[in-house]
C-alpha cells in the first residue's frame, strides 16, 4: 500500500462526491449511495482483487469484471465479503445472474451493452446500474444511475488506443450527462486533484487504485 497516493486519491474522490451531492440533492433511500471511489478489477492487472478491496477506504466501491473466468463465482463471493467488511458497494460487470448469486448491489455495463440498462433498472429497482461511455452520444442512455467516462487522461489497458478527453472536454460531457459521472482513465495521485471542479461525482481506476491500496 502506498499511503501517500492512497490519501490523495481518497481526498480528491471525497471532495468530488461532496460537491456532486450538493448539486444533485438526495437520492432514493432504497438505493445504495454512490461511492466516491470505484475500483475496477481486471483478471490480468488485479489477480487477487479481494485483497485490495479489503484495504479500500470505508464506503468505497468495487466493479468486478470477470470476463468469463471459471473462478468468477468464487472471486465474486470473496469480493462481497471484502466490500461488506468496508461498508462498500459491489457491482458485477454485465452479469446479472452472478450479481444475484453473490448478493451484489447491482451491475456495470460496458458501452456496447448500455441498451440493457433500462430493462435491468425496471426488473431490479433496488440495484445500482452503471455504464461505461466513450462517446458523447451515449450520455443520454436511460436506466443508468451513473456513467463512467473514459479515458480522461492517456491510459493503458483497454483504453490505450482511445484519445484522452482532457479536462475541458470531460467537464463538458459531465455537464451534458443526465446522471452522475465518474472519471476513469490515466488518473493517479499526480493528477487526481485536477479533477476537482469538473463536476464528476468520484474517481474510478484499475492500476492506480491497485498500486495505492493493494498489498505490498
Amino acid at each position: 500500500m502506498n499511503r501517500a497516493d492512497a490519501e490523495i486519491l481518497w481526498e480528491a474522490a471525497s471532495v468530488l462526491a461532496r460537491d456532486a451531492a450538493k448539486v444533485s440533492g438526495a437520492r432514493d433511500p432504497a438505493i445504495p449511495s454512490l461511492p466516491p471511489l470505484l475500483f475496477f478489477t481486471d483478471p490480468d492487472r488485479t489477480p487477487r482483487p479481494w485483497e485490495t478491496a479489503a484495504r479500500l477506504p470505508v464506503g468505497s466501491g468495487v466493479v468486478f469484471r470477470h470476463f468469463g473466468r471459471a473462478d468468477a463465482r468464487e472471486t465474486g463471493l470473496r469480493l462481497r465479503e471484502a466490500t461488506r467488511s468496508r461498508d462498500g458497494l459491489l457491482l458485477i460487470g454485465r452479469d446479472a445472474e452472478l450479481a444475484e448469486a453473490v448478493g451484489a448491489d447491482g451491475v456495470h455495463l460496458p458501452e456496447r451493452a448500455l441498451d440493457e440498462a433500462a430493462g435491468l433498472a425496471a426488473i431490479r429497482p433496488g440495484w445500482i446500474v452503471t455504464g461505461a461511455a466513450h462517446a458523447r452520444a451515449m450520455l443520454g442512455t436511460p436506466g443508468l444511475d451513473a456513467l463512467i467516462l473514459s479515458p480522461v487522461f492517456a491510459a493503458g489497458g483497454a483504453s490505450a488506443d482511445r484519445p484522452a478527453l482532457g479536462l475541458t472536454s470531460f467537464a463538458s460531457w459531465v455537464e451534458a450527462a443526465p446522471c452522475p459521472v465518474y472519471a476513469l482513465g490515466g488518473i493517479g495521485a499526480g493528477n487526481a486533484r485536477s479533477l476537482i471542479g469538473s463536476g464528476a461525482c468520484g474517481l474510478a481506476g484499475v492500476s492506480a487504485i491497485q498500486a495505492a491500496f493493494g498489498p505490498d
